[in-house]
């Protein structure tokens, strides 16, 4: 009797799944951990139901909160100053890039609650423009931009916490390489035991670095109320304004905010999703924004701008000013901080792999799922591996401006799908509708953030991006499109070895 209920309910959600799920033809499979059997008996509890898991609000909201801030409010402020040479136009920048995220994270709600596939831009650019600009998108973020996001925060991860150990001067590249790739080890472990494990440790970690964002917010607030005044006088004063100028400080300040659409690479795994996604969206974007400001603030009040850029950890400068001798703290927190960043990007772009995967973009075997865990195991896996290869020739502020030009050439393209589907895609049901203006608005500056250093400082390596992206056309060709039967031939053995030696399989086969 209670294998008939449990068959029954898990029938109505699936039921329930086909009606919110307007993108897909395909029949509704258990996607990954979304099922929650709260239902279930004592008797009926078993090692693979402890793990179904949902992503509800409030892991939502410390899923944005958590990757945004991260590494980037202690990082790229050095980067934003030295670009624009003022406080004042640094600080409009700094709240610009926050109106600019919440803009297109409005947009991305659209398509997430519109089209309720896990995988970001991917599935969006599906629908709207068919299989090559997603593969070009997918074969971008599996090979550069996700796994270039992964290594940049856990290699700021990596000289934060060396720091102490070698006072008045850098750590060395091998230590800090070596303790980088160690926190992708540690992490893609613990998001492939558990989504529960995961989403705990982000609400964790998120509490954690909120605490040292208030410790600097509160810490500013006090010196402004104290008089601490000065360096905010004449701030526009010797700024450098210039489009090169701009979109270089854009790139580091975005970078920054990056995080801004990471729910839409799980979509199917929140509970909720048409009230769930926009929500957090509205609470998490502006939260940060607010933080960052202030945060900024907090740096000038102690700081003057030609300090600032000296400084060697901004953070820690302004720890060891206004916090000593407490000023410990702020390493350490700044340590769980970029940890929480790292969790909350590989516990999203580990489902862009697994979705490409089930499309048949890239090995199947990444689409499959941990037979013990329930979690997209091996795209975890290979995302990680990835990520450690860019750490080895890894420089922060190269591997920054690489990914910003890569990750906003897809953005606005996605953005502009939202548009196109208005008008060829009109029976789609959207529970959230954007103002037409507010696309047209973020797909013009992405246009902007790409073209401008392009044409105001050429460099090699926006070419070699550019190549890199274009070369996916051969791969799709080749193996997607042509389909090549000594490809097959030679993958086939390759999945079936890693799957008995991973234990994965499809997700279909989860079901049953």
């Amino acid at each position: 009797m209670a294998e008939e209920n449990l068959k029954r309910r898990k029938g109505e959600d699936r039921g329930r799944e086909d009606r919110q799920s307007i993108q897909s033809h395909e029949p509704q499979r258990m996607n990954l951990q979304k099922q929650a059997n709260l239902f279930l008996s004592p008797f009926e509890i078993t090692y693979k139901n402890i793990f179904y898991f949902k992503v509800g609000l409030i892991t939502g909201i410390s899923m944005i909160v958590g990757t945004i801030i991260g590494s980037g409010i202690f990082v790229t402020p050095k980067s934003v100053l030295a670009s624009v040479e003022a406080v004042g136009p640094c600080l409009t920048i700094w709240a610009a890039c926050g109106v600019l995220a919440t803009l297109g994270a409005l947009c991305f709600a659209e398509l997430g609650t519109m089209i309720t596939k896990s995988g970001g831009e991917y599935p969006y650019l599906m629908e709207a423009f068919g299989p090559i600009p997603a593969f070009l998108f997918s074969w971008t973020s599996l090979l550069v931009t996700k796994p270039t996001s992964f290594a940049i925060i856990c290699l700021s991860f990596a000289e934060y916490a060396s720091a102490p150990f070698y006072p008045g001067c850098d750590p060395p590249p091998v230590v800090t390489k070596c303790l980088a790739a160690a926190a992708i080890v540690v992490i893609a472990i613990v998001n492939s035991l558990s989504v529960k494990l995961g989403s705990y440790l982000q609400i964790f970690l998120t509490a954690a670095k909120m605490i040292i964002v208030t410790i600097i917010i509160v810490s500013g607030i006090v010196l402004l109320a104290q008089g601490k005044t000065d360096n905010f006088k004449d701030s526009f004063q010797g700024s450098k304004i210039s489009v090169s100028s701009l979109s270089l400080a854009f790139y580091n300040g975005l970078w920054a905010y990056d995080g801004w659409n990471q729910l839409n690479y799980i979509t199917e795994e929140l509970k909720n999703p048409y009230r769930n996604l926009p929500l957090s969206i509205i609470i998490g974007i502006p939260l940060v924004t607010v933080c960052y400001v202030l945060i900024n603030v907090s740096y000038f009040t102690v700081m003057t701008s030609t300090e600032l850029l000296q400084s060697q950890a901004v953070a820690v400068t302004f720890g060891d000013r206004v916090l000593y001798p407490a000023s410990w703290i702020v390493p350490l927190f700044v340590v769980l901080s970029t940890l929480g960043s790292a969790n909350g990007t590989c516990f999203t772009a580990g489902r862009l792999v697994y979705v490409a995967g089930r499309e048949g973009h890239v090995l199947k075997i990444l689409s499959f799922i941990s037979v013990k865990h329930l979690t997209p195991a091996p795209a975890i896996m290979f995302y990680a591996a990835i990520a450690i290869i860019y750490i080895i020739p890894g420089d922060i502020n190269s591997l920054i401006n690489y990914f910003s030009f890569a990750v906003w050439i897809f953005y606005g393209l996605t953005v502009l799908a939202l548009i196109v589907m208005r008008f060829t895609r009109k029976e789609l049901k959207r529970p959230i509708k954007v103002p037409i203006i507010i696309p047209v608005i973020v797909t013009l500056v992405a246009v902007l953030l790409v073209l401008a250093p392009i044409i105001s400082a050429p460099e090699l390596p926006y070419l070699y991006c550019t190549l890199f992206i274009l070369s996916g056309l051969i791969v799709y060709a080749l193996f997607i499109h042509l389909k090549f039967s000594w490809a097959q031939k030679i993958s086939k053995p390759i999945t079936m070895h890693l799957q008995m030696l991973l234990e994965v399989v499809p997700e279909e086969e989860v079901t049953e």
